[in-house]
């Protein structure tokens, strides 16, 4: 493994990355991230240029393509690509109308629409300049198996400066160097990792049936409920979900449309303590009552939505890897309550409970059984799993100080995730005194994209008026 940072690049794909990898033979699961930075000015292009050099260097992710083997039976390594092209991944480009932040969205919609070069590292960024009062923008896209939203704010910090001009830039890092290996090679450091990681689960085992072993001496019954129960939410996380609860928003396409909204965060923060609760409930209590008056402005209410929500399983011992360390929560969410105090609670206390599941903590072992299924199989699964979400929504903290790129300041900041098979994809991103709301929909679901931005915004509205 490589070390780069404070993170541990490791040399292969977790399980959990490798499913997620594995289907995208399904196209309504593409795992694309999009983000779009806004800056005062353009940041200059050979100061980029150089920057992203570096960075490529520092983070050896950026520099690495997939390679997988279909018999094999670990995951799908990362290798440095031999033929890394910089100006392949690094774009300019001017804007074609008037510079406006909608102007930005619709060159980014067909980028997040395109699938990527699975020959060469999974991420690209397009600076676009002549926006208007001379700012630029930021479009830069992600495949999720490098990050999730946390880890990418991490790596992202490797990219911008805390001061405008912090000073001459250190002499380049050496660049990782490219190693192709043989078929045999190939097959031999898959059976080493597989065999080292089945050592591990091994001891892990062992050590698992010590403990249990006393506590099935002392508490039978309360061993057998505890299993009992995990089973239990594991036949609720991998349950099929095939028909959206929503009766209006159920069509889906591969095409996207990007908007956004923009609400002060310490306000958002004051409305969840109302409820003793979290930044995160008043912004699901927010999007739920969006979602609400879209559903009766079209004269069709609904009372539960089902949401996807990632909830962060990081642990101390794989704070610093690479990679997602997430398992995405799918529950029913109350739409149809008017009242946005009661909505709070409601949504505080579902969340609390959805962290809770056994299975959550599974994530890497259900990943890896699943992997062992056929590749078709598998999508099937997943698309009986995830083609019944409604919504999606993430909450992701960003910098909450001014931070700079190569002298130029940025303003804003926008995460757009991935869809996966749901209507809308919803993404607060906290940027300095702000919440900057990404939002994604599906055409074919949302065909009126402005009204039911506006429909959000009242639901924010709600929110923000408790205080």
């Amino acid at each position: 493994m490589d070390d780069g940072l404070d993170i541990i690049f490791e040399a292969r794909m977790s399980d959990a990355d490798a499913l997620m990898w594995r289907i995208e033979k399904d196209p309504l699961l593409r795992s694309t991230i999009v983000m779009v930075m806004v800056f005062d000015h353009a940041p200059p292009r050979d100061r980029l240029t150089r920057r992203m050099e570096r960075v490529t260097r520092q983070v050896p992710r950026l520099r690495q393509r997939v390679l997988g083997h279909p018999l094999s039976i670990a995951p799908p390594r990362w290798e440095v690509d031999p033929n890394f092209d910089l100006h392949y991944h690094l774009r300019w480009m001017r804007v074609p109308g008037p510079g406006t932040l909608r102007d930005v969205f619709e060159i980014a919609e067909p980028i997040a629409m395109q699938g990527f070069d699975r020959a060469r590292p999974l991420w690209e960024f397009t600076i676009v300049e002549g926006l208007e009062d001379g700012g630029a923008a930021l479009i830069g896209k992600v495949h999720h198996s490098i990050t999730d939203g946390v880890g990418g704010v991490k790596l992202q910090m490797e990219l911008l400066d805390l001061e405008a001009e912090p000073g001459t830039e250190p002499d380049l890092p050496p660049a990782p160097t490219a190693r192709s290996l043989t078929e045999a090679a190939r097959w031999r450091d898959a059976l080493w990792w597989e065999s080292e990681r089945q050592a591990r689960s091994a001891l892990d085992v062992a050590a698992s049936a010590a403990s249990n072993l006393g506590r099935l001496t002392n508490d039978p019954v309360g061993v057998g409920t505890s299993a009992l129960r995990t089973l239990d939410s594991v036949a609720r996380v991998l349950r099929p979900a095939v028909e959206p609860m929503s009766p209006l928003m159920r069509d889906r396409s591969l095409s996207v449309h990007l908007d956004s909204l923009t609400v002060p965060l310490d306000d958002l923060k004051r409305a969840s303590k109302l409820v003793s609760g979290k930044l995160n409930d008043a912004f699901v209590a927010a999007v739920t009552g969006g979602l609400r008056r879209y559903h009766e402005h079209h004269g069709q209410p609904v009372e539960q939505l089902r949401m996807t929500m990632p909830i962060n399983v990081r642990t101390e011992r794989s704070a610093h890897l690479a990679g997602n360390r997430f398992a995405p929560a799918r529950f029913g969410v109350p739409v149809g309550t008017e009242d946005p105090i009661r909505r709070m609670n409601d949504i505080r206390e579902l969340v609390e409970r959805y962290r809770a599941e056994p299975a959550l903590g599974l994530t890497e072992p259900l990943a890896n059984l699943l992997n062992r299924l056929p590749a078709t199989a598998t999508t099937a699964l997943f698309g009986s799993m995830l083609k019944g979400i409604d919504f999606v929504t993430s909450n992701v903290p960003g910098p909450p100080i001014p931070v700079y790129v190569c002298g130029a300041r940025m303003l804003r900041q926008y995460a757009f995730g991935p869809m996966t098979g749901a209507a809308t994809n919803i993404v607060l991103l906290s940027c300095e005194s702000d919440v900057n709301v990404g939002i994604t929909m599906d055409p074919a679901a949302i065909p009126d994209g402005d009204t039911f931005v506006e429909c959000l915004q009242e639901g924010f509205d709600e929110v923000l008026a408790l205080v």
